[in-house]
């Protein structure tokens, strides 16, 4: 009756030791499954963060040579508008600077 329990208690205590070594085993794959998730978690992250960013700097560049058109095409319609009004006034200055110029020899004469 005693080996009958011992027996019992041995084949218990190997039962639960290979259900120790099953349970750590899973343990390690749900671990290991854990780190690989959150390794591919991160790596999509940092794919969607790059992703973004080109993007974001896409929309800035597009938007500063949108403005940079802008800013060109203002400069050259009021340098033509200064050309246009220095072209209506360049020739009564030319008939001033004449003017004195006569005036300063009649002067001097």
């Amino acid at each position: 009756m005693k080996t009958d329990v011992l027996k019992k208690i041995k084949a218990a205590e190997d039962e639960y030791r290979s259900m120790i070594s099953t349970a750590m085993a899973e343990k390690k794959r749900s671990v290991a499954d854990a780190e690989l998730e959150a390794d591919n978690l991160i790596m999509k992250a940092n794919s969607n963060t790059e992703d973004y960013k080109k993007k974001r700097l896409a929309d800035a560049r597009q938007q500063t040579e949108k403005t940079h058109a802008e800013i060109a095409r203002e400069g050259d319609r009021r340098t033509a508008e200064l050309k246009e009004k220095g072209s209506k006034k360049l020739d009564e200055a030319v008939e001033l600077l004449v003017l004195r110029f006569k005036e300063q020899l009649h002067v001097h004469a």
